[in-house]
C-alpha cells in the first residue's frame, strides 16, 4: 500500500504545485529540464522506467547508474511528449552516475533539439544545502507520468548531510559518499535519477536508488549532491574530480570510468540448481533442473522456474545469481522469489556444504 499512499500525496502536491504561484511556475520550469527513461526491467520491484536530468541543449542526460540502462533499446520521453532512443555515453561508479545522450541520428538533429537544461557547472558552485532547508523532489516515480505529462513533485526538507550507509538485499551499496537525506518519501520505483531542487527550482542533487539504511534497517531517501567530488588516479597521479567534471568531460567523450577490482568471494553455499546454458550476455536465470537430494529439490524448485529475486535483490541474469551465491555460506537460508507459469511464489532455500568430488 506504500505506493498508493505516496501516489496520492504526490498527486495532490503536483496539482497544488501547478495551481499555486510561484511554485507552479517552478514546477513547470523544472519539468522541462527532466526526461522519462524506459529500459531494462519489468519484474515486480524491478521497474523498467526511471528519470533523468537534462544537462545540455543537445540531449545529454545525467542519471543514476542502475539496471534500466542495461539494454540496447533505451528510450527517452522529453517534456513535450517527443520520444527518442538514447545511448549510454559513460558510467562512473564513484559518483553512482551515468551520462546518456539522445540519439537523433545526425548532428543537425542534435542542434534542432534545443532543449532546456540544468547548468551542472553553475549548480556545483552553489553552497551545500543545510539541514532544515525546504526542497522539492521531481521524478517519474511509479510511472505516474508518460509522454507529455508532468513529473511528480514532492515537498520536504533536508534532514541531514551525511555519508550513505545503504544496501540492496545482502549487497552493500557501492556508493558510500556524502548525500542529502530528506524527510520526503522520494526514493521509490522510477524515481532514481530525478532532481532535488530548492523552492526556486535550483538543482541541489540527483535522487538516489531504493536502498535500506544499514544503520537503522529502514528505507532511506537520499540525493547525491551536485557538489560531489571524488579522488581518481590519472597517469599515476592522484587528482580530485567533481560531478561537474564528469558531465563536462563525459560530453566530450574524454572521461575514463573507474574500473573497480572485483572482491574475492568465498566458496558460497551449495543449492543444487542447474541453470539453463549461459549462452548470451544476459541469459535469464531459468532453472533447467535440480540435483537429487539437494537443497533445491527439498525446497520444491522445478524446471522452467525463473528466479526473479534473491533476498529482495532483483536478479536479471545467470551471472547476477552466481555472483550473489558466491557471497553466501553453507547453512544460510535465502529467500527466492520465482516465477512459475504466470504466478510469483516465494521459496526458502537453505544452502548446504559444497559436495566433495568422489
Amino acid at each position: 500500500m506504500r505506493w498508493l499512499f505516496v501516489w496520492a500525496i504526490s498527486f495532490l502536491l503536483t496539482v497544488s504545485a501547478m495551481a499555486q504561484s510561484p511554485f507552479g511556475k517552478v514546477a513547470q520550469d523544472v519539468n522541462r529540464k527532466l526526461v522519462k527513461l524506459y529500459g531494462s526491467g519489468g519484474y515486480r520491484g524491478l521497474p523498467a522506467y526511471g528519470t533523468g536530468i537534462l544537462v545540455s541543449s543537445r540531449g545529454h542526460i545525467l542519471t543514476v547508474a542502475n539496471h534500466i540502462l542495461d539494454t540496447q533499446d533505451l528510450r527517452v520521453h522529453v517534456y513535450d511528449g517527443r520520444r527518442f532512443r538514447a545511448k549510454v555515453v559513460v558510467i562512473e561508479p564513484e559518483f553512482d552516475a551515468a551520462l546518456l545522450k539522445i540519439d537523433t541520428g545526425t548532428p543537425e538533429g542534435d542542434k534542432e533539439l534545443d532543449l532546456e537544461f540544468f547548468d551542472i557547472a553553475k549548480a556545483a558552485q552553489s553552497p551545500l544545502a543545510q539541514s532544515g532547508d525546504w526542497v522539492l523532489a521531481f521524478s517519474n516515480q511509479f510511472q505516474i507520468a508518460t509522454r507529455d505529462e508532468p513529473m511528480t513533485v514532492q515537498r520536504g526538507t533536508i534532514a541531514s548531510y551525511t555519508r550513505l550507509h545503504g544496501r540492496r538485499g545482502i549487497f552493500e551499496a557501492s556508493f558510500t559518499r556524502e548525500v542529502y537525506v530528506t524527510d520526503a518519501i522520494m526514493c521509490n520505483p522510477g524515481a532514481a535519477g530525478g532532481a532535488l531542487t530548492t523552492r526556486k527550482g535550483e538543482l541541489l542533487g540527483i535522487v538516489g536508488k531504493e536502498l535500506r539504511n544499514t544503520l537503522s534497517e529502514t528505507w532511506i531517501n537520499y540525493a547525491v549532491p551536485v557538489q560531489s567530488k571524488a579522488e581518481f588516479t590519472e597517469d599515476g597521479k592522484s587528482v580530485v574530480r567533481s560531478l561537474a567534471d564528469f558531465v563536462d568531460l563525459g560530453m566530450q567523450e574524454k572521461w575514463k570510468p573507474t574500473v573497480r577490482e572485483k572482491p574475492k568471494d568465498g566458496p558460497g553455499g551449495y543449492h543444487g540448481i542447474v541453470l539453463v546454458p549461459n549462452v548470451v550476455e544476459r541469459t535469464p536465470p531459468f532453472v533447467d533442473g535440480v540435483r537429487p537430494d539437494s537443497p533445491a529439490q527439498k525446497a520444491g524448485l522445478q524446471p522452467d522456474d525463473l528466479i526473479v529475486y534473491v533476498d529482495g535483490e532483483p536478479i536479471g541474469s545467470i551471472k547476477q545469481f552466481i555472483d550473489f551465491i558466491a557471497k553466501t555460506h553453507p547453512g544460510l537460508t535465502i529467500k527466492l522469489e520465482v516465477r512459475r507459469g504466470d504466478k510469483l511464489m516465494t521459496v526458502d532455500l537453505k544452502l548446504d556444504e559444497i559436495p566433495k568430488r568422489k
